[in-house]
């Protein structure tokens, strides 16, 4: 059972969400009057978030019939029957309550006026999956990811721990969030059939394989691009190189083979996020 919830969390896919806050920190170090104790808060909140997000998936999927057992990807615990339906839907929002709670201690540092971003992420949680127009069904995930993981949190946890937004910070978080797009793009190229077979209409669905893994390319050389100037040449250079392999691995394999590389996508990302907040440091 508790593996079936450990599973449940994606722990995998958490990197996406601990990278964003770990580049605004990386920013925020070179500031005076630098305090840990906010940046730990923005990391919890984040982490929170994003296993409710992937709580909230799991339930969702399995409750509108798109998820099967059996499938390409990672077992699901609701699908598999390790855990029930009903269960995982309190999980979700007893996760997002967390998180919420999380985000409310941070208005001391960022004002009152963070309560609508963070009503904002909250709905963004649960919209990913459901709701009248769930945007992992109509092509939009990636498009959400960039937003929810790599320029809101970003630019949010940087203005709690500065009180200022700025130029290269912006650039920094759309970097964070074509990354974290490359991650879901790794799932959704997977799943493509999968997902073809019950209606749910992916980037990797609407666009093809080939579309998709071309566009996971060149979010790699893009991010990499926009942050040239504030990490040192060996990093992208490294970054680049590994970025290559694994859109060549991916090129080249499909179904249950990609799920290591979706693991690899997310940690390179981590990685890069700790060099450049060491660097820049």
């Amino acid at each position: 059972m508790i593996k079936s919830w450990i599973e449940a969390m994606r722990l995998r896919t958490l990197p996406v969400s601990i990278a964003g806050v770990i580049t605004a920190t990386g920013f925020a170090l070179t500031q005076p009057g630098f305090d840990l104790l906010p940046a730990l808060l923005c990391l919890l909140f984040a982490i929170l978030a994003q296993i409710a997000s992937n709580f909230a998936n799991e339930y969702y999927d399995f409750r509108d019939g798109l998820d099967r057992a059996g499938r390409e990807g990672p077992r699901r615990g609701v699908t598999e029957g390790d855990i029930t339906p009903g269960a995982m839907k309190r999980a979700t929002y007893l996760t997002l309550l967390l998180a919420c709670i999380t985000g409310l201690s941070l208005i001391h540092w960022g004002g009152w006026w963070l309560l609508p971003a963070g009503i904002l992420i909250a709905i963004g949680a649960i919209a990913y999956s459901a709701g009248p127009y769930p945007l992992s069904r109509h092509g939009l995930g990636e498009v959400a990811v960039i937003f929810f993981f790599g320029i809101i949190p970003v630019n949010l946890t940087y203005y709690i721990l500065t009180g200022a937004f700025t130029t290269p910070v912006l650039l920094g978080s759309v970097t964070i969030g074509l990354m974290g797009a490359n991650v879901l793009l790794v799932n959704n190229y997977r799943d493509a059939n999968d997902d073809a077979a019950v209606g749910k209409n992916t980037l990797a669905v609407i666009f093809g394989r080939r579309t998709a893994i071309t566009i996971y390319l060149i979010n790699g050389v893009i991010a990499a691009t926009l942050m040239i100037a504030a990490i040192p040449m060996p990093v992208t250079i490294v970054y680049l190189i590994a970025h290559g392999t694994l859109w060549n691995f991916m090129r080249t394999h499909r179904g249950a083979a990609l799920n290591p590389i979706l693991g690899m996508t997310a940690m390179l990302m981590l990685l890069y996020a700790v060099a450049f907040a060491v660097t820049a440091s």
